[in-house]
């Protein structure tokens, strides 16, 4: 009975700590300002892009420039990959309900694991694209290429910018980023190689930069798809070291022992923790209070969920082989 009155303690503990810890949580991550500033980010990204997918293709067809029409397809999945990243954050925010108890936060990971592909998708298109290039070089409507090319690099790079502020803290802002700068990269990278074409004739400098291009995008998209990969297995989000997370733990005042801890991402921007904390001499609900201020301070973990035990002897969860 003495474990069951100190899981229900904990329980009106733990309702306190997060209540009053999740404005914090929230504050951290911009709330006030963010989702705004990224919808914004988003619909304009995603309109600006659709007309320029849309002047690509008609003057790739009137200057006879596969590199042109290519790119406007290679935009058109940017387009999609912003849509998919603009919806799950959308979703992020939609209440909780009676089946779906965490809301649906986790479908920003989903959407940051198919941006990931696509990101993978279109190196693969843009590399077998200029492998082609290189056996049958293509004469190239030089002026008509640079113009587009170089509005794509104000709209792709503009964009890129809308989502810098927010890269390193969410996933799925760091997948849009790197869509709009590898696009505004693959623009730039059009520019130049026109440019040195109409200038020496030597027409495969356009699918060797190209080339270059694609190793850029697959290195910045392999990175993603690592991170998105290891929260959608439920793994410790990157930026947080469990050792030092179990040795705060372990220090605390009154705590001998502690085990079934685990961490990880609710979101792309938001983890999650739980723990069984071994406290023999008992403790109080300011404890609680504190332990979750305190992981929310030091390691960003906003949501935490600690059962105290008076002894670990009768928790079956206890043995470290057992999760």
């Amino acid at each position: 009975m003495a474990h069951h009155h100190d899981h229900h303690h904990h329980d009106h503990a733990h309702d306190h700590a997060h209540s009053h810890d999740h404005g914090h949580a929230h504050g951290h991550a911009g709330h006030s300002h963010a989702p705004d500033h990224f919808g914004f980010a988003f619909a304009f990204g995603a309109t600006l892009n659709t007309l320029f997918v849309v002047a690509e293709l008609v003057f790739g067809y009137s200057a006879n420039s596969l590199a042109l029409i290519s790119d406007a397809v290679h935009n058109f999945s940017d387009v999609i990959s912003l849509l998919l990243a603009w919806g799950a954050m959308w979703l992020a925010s939609k209440q909780p309900t009676q089946r779906h108890t965490y809301g649906y936060r986790r479908a920003s990971i989903l959407a940051a694991l198919v941006n990931a592909g696509l990101l993978l998708i279109a190196v693969g298109g843009i590399a077998v694209e200029a492998i082609n290039r290189i056996q049958e070089p293509a004469t190239v409507k030089g002026w008509t290429v640079v113009l587009v090319a170089a509005f794509g690099i104000l709209v792709n790079g503009g964009t890129a910018l809308l989502f810098m502020r927010g890269r390193h803290g969410d996933l799925n802002i760091r997948g849009a980023y790197l869509h709009m700068a590898a696009d505004a990269a693959v623009s730039f990278g059009v520019v130049v190689a026109a440019c040195i074409i109409m200038a020496t004739g030597w027409l495969w400098v356009d699918p060797v930069i190209s080339l270059c291009i694609a190793a850029v995008v697959l290195a910045s998209g392999w990175g993603l798809a690592k991170d998105s990969v290891n929260l959608a297995l439920d793994g410790v989000p990157k930026g947080i070291e469990l050792g030092r997370v179990k040795d705060y733990l372990h220090q605390l005042e009154g705590v001998t022992e502690l085990h079934d801890l685990h961490v990880w991402a609710m979101s792309t921007n938001e983890t999650a923790l739980t723990a069984h904390l071994v406290c023999p001499a008992g403790y109080n609900d300011g404890f609680l209070h504190q332990v979750c201020e305190e992981l929310s301070q030091r390691f960003n973990i906003h949501h935490a969920t600690i059962q105290i035990e008076a002894s670990g002897e009768v928790c079956r969860l206890a043995p470290a082989e057992v999760v």
